[in-house]
């Protein structure tokens, strides 16, 4: 038993906690409807975001197999997937680079947006457009503003009106015509092509806006979003969120061409300078080779020749073999001596030719990764500075792979001219065989030694000329479509769920903060906890509902109300008070009734009080006491309110009691006596002596003397006279009386300046009623439907 004694009161905190904001209910259910219906109304008009992605795999021909035997190493493994997601990195850079994105508004004119204005809301158009509008003479505007908004109304199929935002510029114009505005000229075309789109626009407003190219690929960049989701892999998803899909669509296909041109094109650099470099030397050799030629057939001709010797035959074909070893060696000796020639000589800026027929696999290699890292630095030259830390880094690297080249081909040039030195000699040896050879035989045969030569390597370059040809006419994207650009079948945003559960967080929280923050700021005692806080030492003698505007103010034989039932228990809680504080219930018990200030209804509670009194069957005397501010008279007839009362009696001798007592025509058992003409001196006339003997004369006569009397915070008039109370019932207002007001009632008590004090709180409405009386127990009351007590 102790136990749930226990539990209920720590429970009652957090149950009067609940209470102060269920009994508000209803500022709940309004708040809830009021977001709901913003929340409706704003997912109704406002403009569904739609999110557009594709997928891309970046292709590297060039480093793949490198990367794949590299990674079989595990102590590489980590440093070469670093480097490959450092790669995409720059994939990604140029994707989003400024300049690609610039090509791609360009090409599909995305800085003129068109939208249809509605009454509510604005569309933005694109595709099948009903017109379209061409800006002149606007690429030699240097502003970075955007272009005045142009309104557009179709008339007819030859005619629209126009009309320039913030401006005068108005008229009606024919399509075509080229219209001059102040800050460009245009000429509006009609798509007469689709008749359906042109007829469903005919009469809509069609705005217009134009924006600088530059403005509009910044804008597309800073929303263009590039992930590289799946670790160690070249794929790179693309997404960008729009209210127009179709647009984006479009600009993400087109963005993915430009990418795969502006690769192909740098990817061509390299094929178009291996060509250039062919061609040259052909021309060269092409010269030298007819310039041997031609000796050889001046040498014939002068000398007369026509066939090799016989008898060198043997010679010669025991030095075949070091021909054809000389002529190896000298023809790489020769590529060698070029390649040098050219590094040596062209820009460190330009490209290294490649596949020019160098033997040896190291030196192949480098210039082909030579030249990987100089299209790789070019490129993100293009969206960056040369301070960037990537590009000074690649600036190391091709300067130290450079050198590396430069110094490996002239380490190749020695070993072959050590090695042609060694064939001369063994040459030299076999010359000395063959000393009845003629001389004019060994200069015919050096003759045809430079010859074969010449046309070697003229017939190798043709070959590595196609060869180059085939590459260029044969060059891959080097981004591969894993998916289109496509868009998603839902809005991504507003979020419907979401928005819906906002609305539903701040229908409870609005209310719930408003009704938090008037309970900080309200000064008014609301409820009987309230007061019971207040005035720990004083009893509370009950509570008396708020009477409605158009409900009596007055309680009469059998009513049954839950006004009268409020005023029948303060009367029996006041016959429990006499009795725990030994006052005597004999004949002519005097209470005082009083209040704080004025308005606080301590008349409205001493009529209905002492009518709850009469209607036991007791002698009750209601008098006026309040003689500065009456208001007792409302409660009597017309005929009795010209009675002399209180201040009548007390001045005049003459006036007898009987005189200025009138009978209540609510209850037989009631009399009143009015306060009477309002005094000059109300102080000092209670203080008279006659005052004694009337109240002392209305103990003898009645069983209840129940006296009105004035505010007693506001005049002493009710403090002069508390001794000749038994009991005083202090009047407190809800939402009305301030709570610093209270504490004049514990003083008050704790001094003795009123006597036995207990409180009633007056005009609590229905949702601050304490205990069992905002229920109510009447018999045969008709009970009222739901919606008259909801709305009540």
């Amino acid at each position: 038993m102790k136990e749930n004694l226990q539990n209920t009161t720590s429970d009652q905190p957090i149950q009067d906690a609940l209470k102060q904001y269920t009994k508000y209910w209803y500022w709940f259910v309004f708040g809830l409807l009021i977001t709901f219906i913003c929340a409706f109304l704003y997912l109704r008009y406002s403009t569904p975001i739609y999110q557009v992605k594709a997928s891309v795999i970046i292709k590297d021909e060039s480093n793949s197999s490198g990367f794949l035997e590299l990674s079989a190493i595990p102590e590489l493994g980590n440093f070469m997937s670093r480097y490959g997601n450092s790669k995409i990195e720059d994939e990604i850079a140029i994707f989003t680079s400024k300049r690609l994105i610039k090509r791609v508004v360009e090409n599909l004119n995305l800085n003129t947006i068109y939208r249809a204005v509605g009454n509510v809301k604005t569309s933005e158009l694109y595709g099948n457009l009903p017109l379209t509008v061409q800006y002149l003479d606007s690429e030699s505007r240097t502003e970075r503003r955007p272009f005045p908004i142009i309104f557009i109304e179709i008339a007819d199929d030859s005619t629209y009106t126009l009309k320039v935002d913030n401006s005068s510029e108005t008229g009606t114009y024919k399509f075509g015509e080229r219209v001059p505005l102040q800050f460009a000229d245009i000429i509006v075309l009609p798509n007469l092509a689709d008749r359906d789109i042109f007829e469903k626009y005919t009469g809509t407003t069609i705005s217009v806006y134009h924006f600088d190219v530059e403005s509009i690929a910044l804008h597309y960049q800073s929303k263009l979003k590039l992930e590289n989701t799946l670790l160690n892999s070249h794929v790179i998803d693309l997404s960008y969120e729009t209210p127009t899909p179709d647009k984006a669509k479009d600009f993400i296909d087109v963005l993915i061409d430009e990418y795969n041109d502006d690769a192909v094109e740098d990817r061509n650099q390299i094929t178009r300078k291996t060509l250039s470099f062919i061609d040259s030397r052909l021309d060269i050799i092409s010269e030298e080779l007819d310039s041997v030629e031609l000796d050889k057939e001046l040498f014939k001709s002068t000398n007369r020749l026509t066939d090799i010797q016989t008898e060198a035959s043997i010679i010669l074909e025991s030095a075949s073999e070091f021909d054809k070893r000389q002529l190896d060696i000298a023809t790489q000796l020769e590529l060698t001596n070029t390649m040098i020639d050219y590094i040596e000589n062209e820009d460190q800026n330009e490209l290294l030719p490649a596949n020019i027929g160098l033997e040896g696999q190291d030196v192949v290699t480098a210039v082909s990764d030579h030249n990987q890292l100089l299209l790789q630095r070019n490129r993100l030259l293009k969206s960056s500075t040369t301070k960037n830390p990537v590009i000074i880094n690649l600036n190391n690297q091709i300067e130290q792979l450079r050198s590396s080249i430069l110094q490996t081909l002239k380490n190749t040039r020695n070993g072959f001219q050590i090695s042609l030195r060694d064939l001369n000699y063994g040459e030299s040896s076999l010359n000395r065989k063959i000393e009845q050879v003629p001389s004019k035989e060994r200069v015919y045969r050096d003759i045809e030694r430079q010859q074969s030569i010449k046309e070697q390597l003229f017939l190798f370059l043709l070959q590595q000329r196609e060869e180059a040809l085939i590459s260029l006419a044969a060059i891959a994207t080097k981004a591969k479509v894993v998916d289109n650009a496509y868009s998603s079948n839902q809005p991504v945003a507003p979020k419907r769920l979401f928005i819906y559960v906002i609305a539903f967080v701040f229908g409870l929280l609005i209310p719930f903060i408003g009704i938090y923050l008037a309970g900080i700021f309200n000064n008014k005692i609301a409820n009987r906890e309230e007061l019971e806080r207040l005035l720990q030492k004083i009893t509370i003698l009950g509570e008396i509902p708020r009477v409605s505007k158009n409900a009596n103010d007055f309680i009469g034989p059998n009513d049954r109300s839950i006004m009268a039932e409020s005023f029948r228990i303060l009367r029996t809680n006041m016959q429990f008070f006499k009795r725990s504080a030994n006052l005597k219930s004999d004949k002519g018990f005097t209470l005082f009734v009083t209040s704080s200030i004025t308005n606080e209804g301590k008349t409205f509670v001493a009529y209905n009080l002492a009518t709850t009194m009469a209607l036991t069957g007791k002698k009750v005397i209601l008098v006026g006491a309040d003689i500065r501010n009456p208001q007792l008279h409302r409660y009597l007839a017309a005929g009795d309110k010209s009675k002399k009362g209180l201040t009548e009696y007390i001045v005049d001798d003459s006036v007898t009691m009987d005189s200025i007592i009138a009978k209540s025509d609510n209850v037989d058992n009631l009399h009143i006596i009015l306060s009477g003409a309002i005094p000059p001196n109300p102080a000092e006339l209670l203080l008279m002596d006659r005052t004694v003997d009337f109240f002392a004369e209305l103990r003898s006569r009645y069983d209840y003397v129940i006296v009105d009397t004035a505010p007693s915070l506001v005049v002493t008039d009710t403090l002069l006279i508390s001794s000749l109370a038994n009991m005083t019932l202090y009047v407190v207002r809800a939402d009305y009386t301030e709570k610093k007001l209270v504490g004049f009632i514990s003083e008050a008590a704790r001094e003795d300046k009123l006597k036995n004090v207990g409180v009633v709180l007056n005009g609590v409405s229905e949702n601050n009623f304490g205990y069992g009386n905002k229920y109510g127990y009447v018999y045969g009351q008709e009970k009222k439907s739901f919606f008259k007590r909801l709305f009540k």
